[in-house]
């Protein structure tokens, strides 16, 4: 059997390091104020706590998206879901992302691997995970340059 045969949905992984320990920039994802300072852009509401659904805004894409958290587990990993439309989206109609946070350097930086999955096998399915790659890379820049050096990237760059 060829692996394209065994293929049933896409997926991607982006990732990127911090200088940063996992557990501060764990928290930079985890905390509404500072996820609304470098990706957000019209704000997040709520902490991203398991069991919880919180909710993002951006200035470039109004209108509240709702994040489901599947699991939080301070300073190592994040696990949200969030929608999609019909025929994009395979699994329940929302994606899966999972952030992880793993201790580089005797833990002084950190390796952010963001996963997100649950995309159909379709024209528009790649489409809209092209689309979140490209988006869960900006995070990823904005992220490190927010941490490291207090500039804010996202601000102007999708629109």
């Amino acid at each position: 059997m060829s692996a394209e045969t065994d293929l049933t949905e896409l997926e991607f992984t982006v990732n990127g390091f911090v200088s940063r320990t996992p557990s501060e920039t764990y928290e930079a994802v985890a905390d509404p104020a500072s996820l609304s300072r470098y990706f957000t852009t019209a704000g997040a509401v709520g902490r991203l706590e398991a069991g919880t659904t919180v909710h993002w805004d951006f200035a470039d894409f109004p209108g509240a998206f709702p994040v489901g958290v599947l699991e939080a587990v301070p300073g190592e990993r994040i696990v949200i879901s969030w929608g999609g439309e019909a025929g994009v989206v395979s699994a329940g109609e929302a994606t899966r992302v999972s952030f992880e946070f793993r201790p580089v350097d005797d833990g002084a930086r950190a390796e952010v691997r963001i996963t997100e999955q649950s995309w159909t096998l379709t024209r528009a399915g790649a489409q809209a995970a092209f689309g979140n790659c490209m988006g869960w890379t900006g995070f990823l820049a904005a992220l490190k340059v927010w941490l490291e050096h207090g500039v804010v990237l996202r601000e102007g760059f999708y629109k």
